[in-house]
């Protein structure tokens, strides 16, 4: 919270509900002022704009449509063979009012079955690319904020005890100059609404931004993506979850999270 320049103080909560009214330009100049210095002194705020900015474009922007999982393609195909069952019973059976309705109900259940499939598939992708919107943001904010770490060191023994008091999690810290991936240092940043740790290695004269935080997600292979020009390697892992975001080439990325966790 920090002191606006009209004189009131500006909060995290009163910053957020401005946000759609600041995309929309519908703040007048004051208002606007007293926004953008907020953000200055809040990541976590900071934060929120840039996953809001990423949502609205993401929604703005045409033709983006995914091909659904095998999953949950089979299961939509099971539903409709269901659905088609009824309606190809015997006429003796689909001639009475008791059996139309049942046929009826029966159909409007498929349908909202499999809407509901789709919808939450459609929801956890969508959150996922927002997530490494988001990702990519905080690595390029740290490179060009000249603030990478918080405690720079190469001893896995003084960056994982330096987290203490400060995450509700002890992450797990990793020397990988073995393999050539080296210890940096890390920081606190902050993601998917919480805080998070950040770890930083080094592969030559790049940087590796590896983000860690607990989930309630299953245990999963590393996934690779790319996005604006950044490699982004994802997977969970005993109830953390761990993206590693680099300008470094994909396979050398793919290999340093091999590395973590063999």
């Amino acid at each position: 919270m920090r002191l606006g320049l009209a004189g009131k103080e500006m909060s995290c909560h009163q910053t957020r509900q401005w946000l759609d009214a600041y995309f929309d330009g519908e703040l007048d100049l004051v208002r606007t002022l007293e926004f953008e210095e907020h953000l200055k002194d809040c990541g976590e705020c900071r934060d929120a704009r840039d996953g809001y900015d990423t949502l609205r474009q993401s929604l703005q922007t045409p033709g983006v449509y995914h091909k659904a999982p095998e999953a949950l393609q089979q299961k939509i195909r099971t539903h409709l063979r269901h659905a088609t069952a009824v309606h190809q019973m015997p006429s003796t059976f689909a001639a009475s009012p008791a059996w139309r309705l049942l046929a009826a109900a029966a159909s409007i259940a498929i349908v909202v079955i499999v809407t509901a499939l789709s919808v939450e598939w459609a929801r956890s992708h969508s959150s996922k690319e927002i997530l490494a919107q988001q990702v990519v943001s905080s690595h390029i904010r740290s490179l060009l904020a000249d603030h990478l770490t918080d405690v720079p060191s190469s001893d896995q023994h003084t960056v994982k005890p330096w987290f203490n008091g400060k995450l509700d999690f002890a992450p797990d810290v990793k020397d990988l100059a073995g393999e050539g991936f080296p210890l940096a240092g890390g920081r606190l940043d902050y993601l998917d609404h919480h805080r998070v740790a950040a770890l930083v290695y080094k592969r030559r004269q790049h940087t590796i931004n590896l983000f860690v935080w607990p989930t309630s997600g299953s245990d999963s292979r590393p996934e690779t993506v790319a996005l604006d020009g950044y490699n982004i390697v994802h997977w969970n892992r005993s109830g953390m979850t761990y993206w590693a975001v680099s300008d470094l080439n994909a396979r050398e990325l793919r290999i340093f999270a091999d590395d973590l966790h063999p």
